[in-house]
Parts: C-alpha cells; structure tokens; sequence
C-alpha cells in the first residue's frame, strides 16, 4: 500500500455499510435501546409496586395502625379510672418509668432471660444441626424428637411443664422436686425456682427450632467446601470455626435475632409456669400489670414501646454481622 493512501470504509454483506460507533446511526440505536431498557425498567417496578400494594396495606392495617394507636396512649393517660377525658403529657410517662425500681428490676431480668435462653438455645441448636448433618441408623427418628418440643402445641407441652416442676398433687417425684424447689429458692430467693422453670422451658422448646434452621442453612451449603475443608485440615474444631460458621453466619444471625425477639415479648409461657405468681418479672408481665390489672394504660403502652430501640439496636448489630463491609467489597 502506497504511503499516503486512505483506506476505504469497510463494507457488509452485499454491499451496504456497517454503522462504526462513530456513525449517527449506532448513536441514534443506542439511544433508542437505553430508552428501552429504562421503560422497561420502570414497568417493573411499577408491576412490582402494584403486586405489593395488597400486602403493604394488610401490614397498615395489622401493624402499622396499632403501633401508632400504642405511640400515642404511651403519649397520653389514658386510663379507664380517670374521671375526666384523657390528656396529653407527652414523655411524662417514659420519665415515670425511668425513675420507678420496677422497671429497672423487669429490665435487669428480661435481658438477663434474654441472653442466657439465646445462648444455650443457640450451643444447643448448633449441636442439632451438626449432629443431623450426618448421615446414620434412625436420623428420622432423632430428627423427630428434636423438633417435637417445636411442633407440638405450646399451651398444651407448658402445662406439662408446669406439673412436672412444681406437681400440685403428690406424686413418686413430687417430694424431690420440693426440694429442690426450696434448695433454689433458699440459694437464690423466693421465686426462683419458678423462673428458672420458665429459662428451661424457654430452652427446650427454641433450641428445636433453631437446630433444624441451622440444619437447613448447612444442607443450602455446596458440599464441595467442606470437602476441600477436610482436604486442608484434620483438626473438626478448625473446621467448624473456620469454614462451617463463616458460612453459616447469616443463619445464625437471624436465629439469635428470632431468639431474643421471642424472650422479650414472652408473656404467655412466663405466665403460665409461674401461675401468675410474678416474682421475677419480665418487661411483658410488668406491662400487662400496668394496663391489665392497674388499668394504666399509657405507662403500659410506654413500657412495652421501651423495647424498641433494644431490639432495633440488636438487628442493627445482627445485620452488620450478616452483611460487613468486608464480606460486601469481597
């Protein structure tokens, strides 16, 4: 080719030009097919919009309507023994609560509930789960009695409970549970023995449940990983910590969230195992107290609100756990 020379544009088949990216052609082509991707973008979301619309107003109506109606009585003081009309004295009954030996004493215990119940629910889940990962003789029927305490009717299993720590007829056990009753009560004050009733019971019954999530969560993970995980190490406790928790992170994190959104609002299982005895009293009893039995209802309605920022903190925590900024840049 003679230096100097220009080259002719390349041409298609039979003939016709190829449009270059610096033709008007391909921009007015690529400008078309951004438009369609933007409408069809934006159809989406409206279908998607349109699809939710019946779910979002059922959870206005069953939950968005009755937190505000609370928002508001925890507001005022409303009580059905006030003579006059109910009045609004915005955070009287938040600064009431604060300065009460009650509530303090309710706090202290419903954590302390809260904490202990999760951590052994969770010690114990992990065993379940790993101990029905495996394949062996009776894995059914093992997998069975695990989740029974889970399945079976809660109201029915309690008043098991219930007679079998504290047997109101007498029976072969009922003199050693006597005494243990008073062995309990004698070490850690009265009352003790029935709320370390409602701990066990608490136990028993979420530990099931969260050892069959935990189950499902590791049979959702390739089995290649922990095969190329016993490759690199011998050692089960180096397995576990360092390939089986990692991925089984977002389970546990919603797991211990389930745990202790369910120990601070357990008021029917605490009710009934103790009879409604209340001697150790946890942020739901102390409420129904409040509104129930004393007809305050705008201390109750503070009080149970109370639990709010504790458990909006704990997702918070929970989620960065789930999803960290290190696992995102990964």
């Amino acid at each position: 080719m003679l230096e100097g020379a220009t080259t002719a544009p390349s041409s298609g088949v039979g003939g016709t030009r190829t449009a270059s990216p610096q033709t008007p052609l391909f921009s007015a082509r690529s400008e078309l097919s951004r438009r369609y991707r933007r409408r069809s973008r934006a159809r989406e979301i409206a279908t998607a919009y349109a699809l939710l619309t019946p779910t979002l107003l059922l959870l206005s109506l069953v939950l968005a309507y009755p937190l505000a109606w609370e928002v508001w009585i925890s507001l005022t003081n409303f009580s059905p023994l006030n003579d006059g009309p109910t009045a609004f004295v915005g955070v009287a009954n938040y600064r009431h609560l604060l300065s009460t030996e009650e509530f303090w004493r309710s706090a202290t215990v419903t954590v302390v509930y809260a904490v202990v119940t999760s951590a052994a629910k969770l010690a114990l889940g992990i065993g379940f789960a790993l101990l029905l990962a495996r394949p062996f003789r009776g894995r059914a029927l093992v997998f069975l009695a695990i989740f029974l305490p889970w399945a079976y009717p809660a109201s029915v299993s309690v008043i098991g409970w219930y007679w079998t720590l504290s047997p109101p007829i007498p029976t072969a056990y009922s003199v050693f549970m006597g005494t243990m009753k008073y062995a309990v009560d004698g070490a850690f004050g009265g009352g003790a023995w029935a709320f370390l009733s409602v701990i066990l019971f608490n136990i028993w019954r979420g530990s099931s449940f969260i050892g069959v999530f935990l189950l499902a969560g590791i049979n959702a993970i390739p089995p290649e990983l922990f095969e190329e995980a016993l490759l690199e190490s011998k050692s089960r406790w180096q397995r576990f910590w360092l390939v089986t928790v990692p991925l089984l992170k977002p389970f546990i994190a919603l797991a211990i969230f389930l745990s202790l959104t369910t120990a601070f609002a357990d008021l029917a299982n605490v009710w009934m195992l103790t009879a409604g005895r209340i001697v150790f009293p946890v942020v739901g009893t102390h409420a129904y107290w409040l509104a129930i039995k004393g007809g305050q209802y705008g201390p109750a309605a503070a009080l149970s609100l109370m639990l709010v920022p504790v458990l909006l903190a704990t997702l918070l925590v929970l989620f960065r756990i789930f999803d960290s900024p290190e696992a995102t840049h990964a």
